[in-house]
């Protein structure tokens, strides 16, 4: 075993294991088994699929976005103020050179108007610590083992 796999086993025994199963389904499209839940994935028609459904690059960043409105949600029910209004905004660009990646993601976070001035920073910091963008930050190691 290389010293990758090795710490990646040691990460991997450290916390709880998630599990998701992706299956081929037809054209560019694939399902995502995730618990109870399916979610699919195909391409827009220009890249050979039937866009009926986001890419994954589409999901990977609605991630983000819904990560930190989950965490901006939560922040205002601790503080017994109300989600009325709250949405997050994404705009995300693409790289222009190799290897093929999201460049750069802007999110704008809509707070509920009857949000106090003086508790937006705090929900700034709140946001920003959402746990996809902490995975994005410190990245996790990742392997892909083709068997």
């Amino acid at each position: 075993m290389t010293m990758v796999r090795a710490q990646m086993a040691e990460q991997l025994s450290m916390g709880k294991r998630e599990h998701m199963e992706v299956a081929f389904v037809v054209g560019e499209s694939y399902e995502v088994k995730v618990r109870n839940h399916r979610v699919v994935v195909d391409q827009p028609s220009g890249l050979g699929g039937q866009d009926t459904a986001p890419t994954p690059t589409e999901l990977f960043v609605a991630s983000l976005a819904t990560c930190v409105a989950f965490y901006a949600g939560r922040y205002l029910t601790r503080h017994g103020l109300s989600r009325d209004g709250l949405s997050v905004s994404v705009e995300y660009q693409m790289a222009t050179d190799r290897p093929a990646r999201v460049a750069a993601v802007r999110l704008t976070v809509y707070a509920p108007a009857d949000l106090p001035a003086e508790r937006r920073a705090a929900l700034s910091a709140v946001v920003s610590h959402c746990t996809v963008h902490n995975s994005l930050i410190q990245a996790p190691s990742v392997a892909i083992d083709v068997v």
